[in-house]
């Protein structure tokens, strides 16, 4: 049977499809229950989060011949987005793990990196995450404040990383510091010496994650652990955060989905002046809207998917993903809550918890506004070469 476009889009091969199939299942079977508990607990699960290293995902895109699935960004997108339909903290959590250290990590480590870590992040025995965000440095990346200090055969870092996802129970982080002004990638292990992180920093929504700060005091951090060349750091920082952004996008696409999937739903077996809600025109707004906002997203996700690897640049369509699909989970989550009325906004009901979830997307691996200014400056750029 011939398959639809639209099918060869979001499942570009039977792979992709069977990927699909296993995540969604896994989600909707051993995700859901949980994912109540661990946000009001404030907690990431990690004997589940060593699930998803049983099913070979935490090294999505990190070749066969070295533990990896072998897959590509789209295999990436397809895992947070039926990730994030279930448990939008808990996605965040794989996703610093595999993408904001696993896949940095791969693509500017050598071959003796690699043997240390890679078994140990791939099985999911070690959380990772990955250091760049400062008190004083935010967006402003080449603002940070944090050094590396050359001191006989090791290096001394000095400063401190925030809002760092992971933070509580990571082993191992990608670290980035100024080395005479120039950034540079470590991976710093918690039990280096001078290394420390803070208590776990409460939040509003994606709650199934956790948050502290990376603080390092006088932290001794040995050669072995520098990756690539000193001054390399930014190089990297850039190349990896086009499938941050990218699969970031798709953790607001899984968050819209489920939220018209509930909607619809309720606004069938709602009943108001003897008929289904969905009868009446202001509900038929919200359905209807909601739906062609989370489809042009997921298309558009979908699509900038495609043109990313680690061979290949891609920041304007990184951004524009990111920057059209973070709001739409928000606006589609408050589009369901508003058409479950009061029981949207109750605990009962999933729909608070991807209301509060969706917001960080707007704000998390670069604002929307960081975005903005990326297009502008980029598209202008596109525009004088012609």
């Amino acid at each position: 049977m011939e398959r639809l476009a639209s099918d060869l889009l979001f499942n570009p091969t039977e792979e992709h499809r069977m990927l699909r199939q296993m995540v969604a299942d896994f989600a909707a079977r051993e995700v859901e229950p949980q994912a109540a508990l661990h946000d009001h607990k404030g907690e990431l699960n990690v004997p589940l989060f060593r699930r998803l290293g049983d099913l070979g995902l935490l090294g999505i895109t990190i070749p066969e011949a070295d533990g990896g699935a072998g897959m590509d960004a789209v295999a990436a997108v397809i895992v947070h987005h039926e990730l994030a339909k279930y448990d939008p903290g808990f996605t965040l959590a794989y996703l610093a793990h595999s993408m904001l250290f696993v896949n940095n990590f791969y693509h500017c480590s050598n071959a003796e990196q690699r043997s240390r870590y890679l078994p140990r992040v791939l099985s999911g025995e070690w959380v990772a995450g990955m250091g760049m965000t400062e008190p004083g440095a935010g967006t402003d990346v080449l603002g940070m404040g944090t050094t590396a200090v050359r001191d006989g055969d090791g290096w001394v870092l000095n400063g401190t990383k925030t809002y760092i996802t992971n933070g509580c129970e990571g082993h191992c982080f990608l670290v980035y510091a100024k080395v005479e002004g120039r950034i540079t990638a470590f991976v710093v292990d918690r039990d280096c010496p001078g290394f420390r992180t803070s208590n776990h920093i409460d939040k509003l929504g994606m709650r199934a994650s956790t948050m502290s700060e990376l603080i390092f005091e006088d932290c001794k951090v040995p050669c072995a652990n520098v990756l690539g060349e000193v001054g390399s750091g930014l190089t990297h920082m850039m190349r990896n955060l086009e499938i941050e952004r990218t699969t970031l996008a798709a953790m607001s696409v899984g968050i819209a989905d489920r939220c018209v999937d509930i909607m619809v739903r309720y606004a069938e077996e709602r009943h108001a002046f003897r008929q289904s809600i969905n009868r009446f025109g202001q509900i038929q707004r919200y359905l209807a809207d909601g739906y062609a906002m989370t489809e042009a997203a997921k298309c558009l996700v979908y699509n900038v998917a495609r043109d990313i690897g680690p061979d290949v640049r891609n920041r304007v369509g990184s951004d524009a993903a990111k920057l059209f699909a973070a709001p739409v989970g928000k606006q589609v989550a408050d589009y369901a809550m508003q058409v479950m009325g009061g029981a949207g906004y109750c605990k009962e009901f999933p729909v608070e918890r991807l209301w509060r979830d969706a917001k960080l997307l707007e704000i998390g691996g670069g604002t929307i506004e960081a975005h903005q200014k990326n297009l502008t400056k980029d598209l202008t750029a596109l525009l004088a070469r012609g």
